[in-house]
C-alpha cells in the first residue's frame, strides 16, 4: 500500500503491473477526505501520455524507483473514465464505480476511513497535488516544511520509447523461363574432286585394272550436329538479415513552468510618507 510518506517518491514514476509490464507514469496521487491516506493513484497511459486511469492504492508497492500496481495492464487500462470536477475531487459514483470494477468492498473502505457507507463519502478523495505544479499556497505561506521559503516546480517531457511491428520480409523462390542462345562450333564433310594426271610413279596402280570397264566408288561423309543438354547448377545463397537504423526525431508538448515574483509593499508606503514638519 502507498502511503502518504511516498507521495513525493511516486510522482512522475512509471507504474508496472503484477507482470512487469510497464502500465504509464504516476502523475496524481488522491487523498482521502477524511483519512488524509493516499486512495487512488491517477497514471498518464497511452502514446505520450494521452489518458489518465485510476488504480487504487490498496495493493500498490513502491519498489526502489517504480510502483508496481497489482493488477493486470489491460485490466487497469479498461478501468472505467471518470472526470475530475475543477477542485481536484471525484464524486461519490465514481468512486463507488471505481470500488466495483477493482472488486474493493465500498462500505469496508468507508468504514476504515470512519465513515458509514457510501453516503457519507460528500466530495469523494481529494486530488493530493499534481507533480508538475506544486501545492496551491496563499500570500506569505511557506512549503509544507513550514519555512517562509516558496517551492518553483515546473513540467518537464519524459520521453520514452516503444517498439512496434512495421511489417515482414518473406523470401520466395520461383522459376522463371527464358530464352538462352549458345554458338557452338561444328563440323561437316564435303566431297571433293582430284585429278592427278599419269606419272612414272603412279603409272603401274593406273594400269593394273582393265582396259575398259564400269566402276563405282562410295565415299561416307559425316557432320557434327549440337546436341543440347541441361544440368543444375548452384549460383548463390540469399538470406534476409536485419539492421538497425537510428535516425533523430523531434518529439514536443506544452509544458507549464511556475515563476515567483516579489511585491515589496513597505517601499511603496514609504514613497506616500508625508514629508515632516519644519522640512
Amino acid at each position: 500500500m502507498i502511503t502518504e510518506q511516498q507521495i513525493p517518491q511516486v510522482l512522475d514514476h512509471p507504474l508496472y503491473d503484477n507482470h512487469g509490464s510497464r502500465v504509464g507514469d504516476v502523475k496524481h496521487v488522491f487523498l482521502d477526505d477524511a483519512t488524509g491516506r493516499p486512495e487512488w493513484l491517477c497514471v498518464k497511459t497511452g502514446m505520450f501520455g494521452s489518458k489518465e486511469t485510476f488504480v487504487p492504492t490498496s495493493r500498490a508497492e513502491w519498489v526502489r524507483d517504480h510502483v508496481e500496481a497489482g493488477y493486470d495492464k489491460d485490466f487497469i487500462k479498461q478501468a472505467p473514465n471518470v472526470d475530475v470536477d475543477a477542485g481536484g475531487h471525484l464524486s461519490a459514483s465514481e468512486e463507488q464505480q471505481l470500488y466495483r470494477y477493482y472488486g474493493i468492498d465500498w462500505g469496508a473502505e468507508q468504514s476504515a476511513a470512519g465513515r458509514e457507507g457510501p453516503a457519507a463519502a460528500t466530495g469523494g478523495p481529494a486530488a493530493a497535488r499534481e507533480s508538475a505544479r506544486g501545492p496551491e499556497r496563499g500570500p506569505g505561506r511557506g512549503t509544507e516544511t513550514g519555512d517562509d521559503a516558496m517551492t518553483r516546480s515546473e513540467e518537464r517531457l519524459r520521453v520514452g520509447k516503444e517498439t512496434h511491428e512495421t511489417g515482414r520480409v518473406r523470401l520466395r523462390k520461383y522459376v522463371v523461363t527464358e530464352e538462352q542462345q549458345v554458338t557452338v562450333p561444328v563440323s561437316h564433310e564435303e566431297v571433293r574432286i582430284e585429278r592427278e594426271p599419269i606419272t612414272d610413279e603412279n603409272r603401274d596402280r593406273a594400269m593394273s585394272g582393265p582396259d575398259i570397264s564400269e566402276a563405282e566408288h562410295e565415299v561416307v561423309l559425316h557432320e557434327e550436329r549440337p546436341v543440347v543438354s541441361k544440368e543444375t547448377t548452384p549460383v548463390e545463397r540469399v538470406r534476409a538479415t536485419k539492421e538497425t537504423v537510428t535516425e533523430e526525431e523531434s518529439v514536443g508538448g506544452e509544458v507549464r513552468k511556475e515563476h515567483i515574483e516579489m511585491e515589496d509593499d513597505t517601499r511603496t508606503r514609504r514613497r506616500g510618507r508625508p514629508d515632516t514638519p519644519g522640512r
